[in-house]
């Protein structure tokens, strides 16, 4: 399987190319377009790697509860994927070290990669504002990841502060905890950044140029009621 991500980095789409016989497991609604040679199959999660629980845990982890499966039959065909909204994607090769995924940022992955929901606890949930259950990737190939804006890694190798609205994906390697921005909470507030995510230990850290619920709340005064 090869992918090639064109159009970067504002409005970003990856192109696959299958083999025959290969098969890539997409984000439901993430097709633009396909050759007719490639066949679909809609599952709760990868073939012959859950149920109906997966599914409802992906929900909670803020994705899709259907996850499709395209496969290129005779000959070799592509299919060209997106994401929701406007920035920028990356591929990374996974060799038996798990990425822990924020809520919308998974966008596809080859059949040796493994997509199940990660539980990041309650209080890192209600202090940064982000969901409780993360995606947890693992296993061997291909996945692609999309971010609100353009997308770079940070190699952390101690300590490093990123903005919770900023992560992409971090190495299982790492952790975090939530921490104020500044020397006081009120300082921290007042200054915009509020609270932070402290990662630690050794790993790489993906970061999102642009904040999709900070938009949000910037655009959503201006938008007429319908």
């Amino acid at each position: 399987m090869q992918i090639d991500i064109q159009y970067r980095p504002a409005n970003a789409a990856a192109r696959v190319v299958l083999q025959p016989g290969e098969t890539v497991t997409a984000e439901g609604g993430a097709m633009i377009s396909m050759s007719p040679n490639v066949t679909i199959e809609t599952t709760t999660i990868q073939r012959g790697k859950g149920g109906l629980l997966s599914g409802i845990k992906r929900m909670v982890a803020g994705e899709n509860f259907f996850l499709n499966h395209f496969t290129a039959q005779r000959q070799s065909g592509e299919i060209w994927l997106s994401s929701g909204m406007p920035g920028d994607m990356v591929v990374r090769q996974l060799d038996g070290l798990a990425l822990i995924i924020q809520s919308g940022s998974f966008v596809a992955s080859d059949q040796g990669v493994s997509i199940d929901a990660s539980f990041q606890g309650i209080g890192k949930a209600l202090f940064s504002g982000e969901s409780m259950f993360w995606l947890r990737a693992s296993g061997t190939g291909q996945i692609v990841l999309n971010s609100f804006g353009a997308i770079y890694p940070i190699h952390v190798d101690g300590e490093y502060i990123v903005d919770t609205g900023h992560i992409v994906a971090y190495e299982e390697t790492l952790e975090f905890n939530i921490v104020k921005a500044g020397k006081s909470l009120i300082g921290s507030l007042l200054g915009g950044e509020g609270l932070v995510c402290k990662f630690r230990g050794t790993g790489t850290v993906w970061c999102q140029s642009h904040n999709d619920k900070g938009f949000g709340k910037t655009i959503g005064p201006m938008l007429k009621p319908v």
